[in-house]
């Protein structure tokens, strides 16, 4: 969870202490390198957008990569911070699921979209099947059901209840108190 952890400091970075706002619009496993320390480096900026310093949104064509493209960039919504959380949501879900987002060699088609199948599993109170018992992916002190929880609001369909980085950051580090989330899509068929 210490690659988690750094990429959203990295991104608190980027949204919020840097002397120019970024978004960095393409957050996926390929973008997050390792230093010699295992320490997470967000990298290729090349579909970043750099906000003036009065400025929270912005318009622009789509950018990102399938399966972590947050469904504003498909309502022609303004873009902000929150599209990078999105992302980050499910960077999280793949860490602690050891798996891609959307899985279409998946059997099973309730399971295809990581997403959906998460929040179903959650709902139902099954975490323990999202979890590759092959994989040491998870240390023991990780508390699953919160992780998922803030992984959860992360995705959340509306960008207005999604937390800024720095509350998710304040999440991962349990000073703040992580509430039970809303279906992270109203449309989702198994809600």
């Amino acid at each position: 969870m210490e690659i988690a952890y750094g990429v959203a400091k990295g991104l608190l970075y980027l949204h919020e202490e840097c002397t120019t706002q970024i978004i960095h619009c393409d957050i996926k496993p390929q973008n997050i390198l390792l230093d010699d320390n295992y320490n997470a480096r967000i990298s290729d900026f090349g579909l970043a957008k750099l906000l003036m310093t009065n400025q929270s949104k912005t318009h622009t064509a789509i950018r990102g990569t399938k399966g972590y493209v947050a469904p504003e960039w498909f309502r022609n919504m303004a873009i902000t911070t929150k599209v990078d959380v999105y992302c980050f949501g499910v960077v999280l879900l793949e860490i602690i699921c050891c798996r891609r987002s959307v899985d279409m060699d998946n059997d099973y088609e309730e399971t295809a979209i990581l997403m959906d199948w998460v929040y179903d599993c959650y709902r139902e109170g099954l975490l323990e099947a999202i979890l590759d018992h092959k994989v040491d992916a998870l240390d023991y002190e990780m508390k699953l059901e919160e992780t998922v929880m803030i992984a959860l609001w992360c995705i959340q369909e509306d960008p207005s209840l999604r937390p800024t980085m720095r509350k998710v950051v304040q999440m991962l580090e349990g000073v703040v108190e992580v509430h039970v989330p809303p279906c992270p899509s109203p449309y989702n068929k198994s809600a």
